[in-house]
This record gives structure tokens, C-alpha cells and sequence, in this order.
């Protein structure tokens, strides 16, 4: 096969849900971002490699893993670490998804199939949008301002000239993103699934990938988290309702099955009539797509001329730290937590049907709509009622986004203050930065992502038709007075999730898997 397999899968940004995401009963709306992380799968170039994998990330230092795959007669493989240098992302995403394309194809009745994929080897290259890591080095070689405008003047795949372990990375995703292409470019080139299949929104082929990176994800981190991440980066903007985390205990102890999921797979095996030789559970019943998967996705979007706005801040948190300190009061106090987390939910809910109204309005009355954006863009909040009559439905609904992203912000730092003295969800530097941001023209509300911290912000800010900018303009203005804030390039991404690509269709992506390093 000389053909060259690309799939990328987007970043993504939590702007409602942190915590509560981690429980069943609640949801998340995550949105997912235009910054992508690409796989590129090449067969080797030199010959005699059958069996062998290379993987390179070209845009650091010493990012070079080489692996040996076995397969046995009766359908085992194994993955073998060659090189010194490990990464576990990337080992456990080949390792799983080779024993899961056998099991898959060997079921199909192809089990030749996988050893002819790898006849020649295979080069895999891994690189990340330039948002994925801080660039303010880069921009203060170039002595550029830090600007949306100066980030997309940086060559795309900027080399880094670190080594992996040393990167800044902006708290995007980059590890869901890079195992969902990982995984959904293999299951591709290995022809587990085809380009048909995966380009459809709710096919099996797309679910298989899902449930296969979300295992992936988990084992390589070594728990079971709430899988938003890589639900974003395969389905695209969402509405997020987790899987059971009991549904991932067999495959993270190595073999045993939990009762709650045993029914289930034995369906699901029974359907691909397939069970693997040492009589061990196999991938292929517990990650096939099934009712045990029981994540919920809703497709959501920002309204139309609505841009989102993400800020780098160069100030870390701890979000284990977080999210135990907080897991610790919610059981230590679990009545006052349960109020509190039932008004953030109703809030959170709120946000997303204020979101859908608005899409709407856009669609019953878009004339009207664009040109309320268009005055609000250049008005302070208080000033958006004052255009006229017939614009008045839109601007209200604009306002009442507004309140409730407000309101939520207001319930979660209650949440932080109610955990704890050191738990800071929304610190105070946090609460001025965002309060003086939300402040400026046009700017619509904000918030901390996820489980909040010290390290980003995102804003939702009005981007009338005509192409001006003036409220991003506004609050890059304004960044400029706190040093540690800078802008990402990112907005939200249109995609739903992950895609195949075209390597020559990508800017500067052919370039930087060429470079060897």
C-alpha cells in the first residue's frame, strides 16, 4: 500500500460542566476547537521492515519511537518497544488498536489482512496545531505583539526545538486528540473500517473509533476520567453525557470482565461469533458498538456570528488536585453538595438552550439578527436594548446568555469557596481578568474551562458579517496590560470531529512530516 492515510481530531474546550461532568446525571457542553492534531501513515521507505512501526512527532526534539509487531497464527499480536525512548500515549494506542484490528478483521473472515498492511512497515507522523503549545517564545523571537493576527503568521507545525516531556502545552486536549487520529487513522489504513463508514456523524465505524481511543486514553492515564475530551475530538461540539466508568473495568485490570457489562458483550461476541484463542476477553466485545456504551451525545453550536475567543494563561493548576479536592467535599458534605450541583446543572442547561434560541432566531430572522450583532459589537452590554424595536427578541436573548453563563460562573465559585480555602475554581485573578474582559465592547460572557485554575480563559465575543473585529481587537487590547495573558489562534471548529484529510490540502503538513529530526 503506498498510499498516505491522514485523519485529524480537534482540541476542545469545556465551557459548562466542570466536575459535574465526571457524574452521569449531568452533562457537559464541550465545544470543540479548529486547532487540530493530525496522524499522516505512510508504508516505510526502506525495505525489509515488515512488521516494523515508526513513529515520529517532527516537531520536537528526539521524538522518534520504532516498534516491533508480531503476529501469531492464531491471531495474538504484539507490540514490542524498540527504541529507549518510550511515550505511553502513543505505544498503547498502537499496541490496542492492532490487537483490536485482528480480533476485528480475523472475525471478518481477513485475517491475512493485518500482515499484508504491515508487509512494508509503516511511518507514522504525529504533529499538533501550533495553538496546542504556548507560542510566546516564538512571537518574542519574531517581536511580534501578541495577537490573533501575529499567531497566524507563525509557519503551521512550528518546530518546538524541545524535547516532548519540555513543551508548554495550552490545556486543549492534545493527548485525546492525538490518540483519537492515532487510533482512527490505524483502524483506517488497517481496513478495520472504511473512509464511508467514518465519514458519517452516528456510524458504527465512527463509534468503534470512539469507544477504542476512549480505552486508549484511560489506560494510558491510568483511570477511568469522564471521556469529554475524546468524545469532542470524535463526534465535534456536544452536549456530553459520560459512559459508565464500570463499562472500562475489565479492560484497565487486564482481563476480567465486570458483571455489569457481561451480558452485553456476550451479545455483542456472539454477534461477531469471534473469541480470542487463550479463551481471555477480548477488545473487540467490550469496545464494539453496543448498548453497554451508554454516552450520550448532543450536537451543539455557537450561534451564528459568534466567534469564541480562547486565552492562554501562563500560570499552571493542578486539575487532579482540583477534582479530588472537590470529589473529597462532595462526599464529606454530600447534601449541601448535591443543591449546589443540581443549580449549576439547571444553569448549565440554560446556557445550552440560550445557545440553540439564538441559532433560531438566526434562521426565522437573520437580517434582523445581523444587524443587532452588528450595533452590539460596538456597545457595551448596558447599552445593547437601546437599537430598535424589532431587533429587541434577539438582543434580549443575547442578555439573558449572558445572566446565565454570569450566574454559572458566580455557582461555581461558590463550589470552590464551599471545598475549600486553597480549592480555586475561579481565582481572584481569574475573576478580574474575566470581569474586565466581559467589560469591553461586544463582548457577549466568559468563563474558566473545565475544572478552572490559573491557566485559561474562553469568551464568546460578536463577529458581525462585514469582517470587523473590533471586539476581539478590544480585549487583545486590554490583555495587554496582564503579561501572562495572550491569545490562542483557535475558534470553534465547524467540523463534526474528526476527519480524513488530504496531506496536500493541509497547509505546510507535507513539509513538517518530512522533517526528520
Amino acid at each position: 500500500m503506498s498510499s498516505t492515510t491522514v485523519v485529524s481530531a480537534p482540541g476542545k474546550v469545556l465551557i459548562a460542566g466542570g466536575y459535574l461532568v465526571l457524574d452521569q446525571k449531568f452533562t457537559g457542553l464541550v465545544i470543540s476547537a479548529s486547532s487540530r492534531f493530525y496522524t499522516v501513515i505512510q508504508d516505510c521507505q526502506q525495505p525489509g521492515q515488515a512488521g516494523q512501526i515508526i513513529v515520529r512527532s517532527p516537531q520536537f526534539v528526539g521524538a522518534e519511537w520504532t516498534y516491533s509487531v508480531t503476529i501469531h497464527d492464531d491471531g495474538r499480536v504484539d507490540v514490542n518497544q524498540v527504541s529507549e525512548s518510550k511515550n505511553k500515549f502513543v505505544y498503547y494506542a498502537l499496541k490496542y488498536t492492532l490487537i483490536l484490528a485482528s480480533e476485528r478483521l480475523s472475525s471478518m473472515g481477513s485475517s491475512r489482512s493485518l500482515r499484508d498492511s504491515l508487509q512494508h512497515g509503516l511511518d507514522i507522523a504525529t504533529v499538533g496545531d501550533n495553538d496546542f503549545y504556548s507560542q510566546q517564545a516564538k512571537l518574542q523571537e519574531l517581536n511580534l505583539p501578541s495577537t490573533v493576527v501575529s499567531l497566524a503568521s507563525i509557519t503551521p507545525f512550528c518546530p518546538q526545538d524541545v524535547q516532548l516531556d519540555n513543551v508548554n502545552k495550552t490545556g486543549m486536549g492534545s493527548s485525546a486528540a492525538l490518540i483519537t487520529s492515532i487510533v482512527s487513522a490505524l483502524l483506517l489504513r488497517l481496513k478495520v473500517i472504511t473512509r464511508e463508514e467514518f465519514g458519517q456523524p452516528d456510524s458504527n465505524a465512527r463509534k468503534l473509533a470512539h469507544n477504542t481511543a476512549q480505552f486508549v486514553h484511560c489506560f494510558a492515564q491510568g483511570k477511568v476520567g469522564s471521556g469529554f475530551d475524546v468524545s469532542a475530538a470524535v463526534f465535534g461540539s456536544q452536549l456530553y453525557t459520560r459512559f459508565n466508568p464500570a463499562l472500562l473495568d475489565g479492560l484497565m485490570r487486564g482481563g476480567d470482565v465486570s458483571p455489569w457489562t457481561c451480558m452485553a458483550m456476550l451479545i455483542v461476541t456472539l454477534r461477531w461469533s469471534f473469541q480470542t484463542a487463550s479463551g481471555m476477553p477480548s477488545l473487540l466485545p467490550a469496545l464494539s458498538p453496543a448498548d453497554h456504551w451508554d454516552n450520550q451525545t448532543v450536537p451543539i453550536q455557537l450561534p451564528p456570528l459568534v466567534r469564541l475567543v480562547l486565552a492562554d494563561v501562563s500560570a499552571g493548576s493542578s486539575t487532579p488536585s482540583l477534582v479530588s479536592k472537590v470529589s473529597k467535599w462532595r462526599r464529606e458534605k454530600a447534601d449541601e453538595a448535591d443543591m449546589l450541583w443540581a443549580a449549576i446543572d439547571a444553569s448549565n442547561q440554560a446556557l445550552a438552550t440560550h445557545l440553540r434560541h439564538l441559532s433560531d432566531l438566526y434562521e426565522r430572522h437573520s437580517g434582523l439578527y445581523a444587524s443587532a450583532v452588528k450595533r452590539m459589537s460596538s456597545a457595551p452590554s448596558s447599552e445593547w436594548l437601546g437599537g430598535a424595536q424589532t431587533e429587541r427578541s434577539v438582543v434580549q436573548a443575547f442578555l439573558d446568555l449572558r445572566k446565565t453563563s454570569e450566574n454559572t460562573r458566580a455557582l461555581m465559585r461558590q463550589m470552590g469557596k464551599a471545598a475549600g480555602e486553597d480549592v480555586h475554581i475561579e481565582p481572584d485573578a481569574q475573576t478580574e481578568l474575566l470581569d474586565a474582559s466581559i467589560a469591553q465592547k461586544g463582548i457577549i460572557c466568559g468563563g474558566v474551562p473545565g475544572a478552572g485554575g490559573y491557566d485559561a480563559i474562553w469568551l464568546l465575543v460578536f463577529e458581525p458579517n462585514d469582517g470587523t473585529l473590533e471586539p476581539l481587537s478590544a480585549v487583545e487590547k486590554l490583555w495587554e496590560k496582564f503579561p501572562n495573558v495572550s491569545p490562542l489562534f483557535a475558534t470553534e471548529s465547524k467540523d463534526r470531529g474528526a476527519k480524513v484529510e488530504d496531506i496536500d490540502q493541509v497547509p505546510g503538513l507535507r513539509a513538517v512530516v518530512q522533517l526528520r529530526r
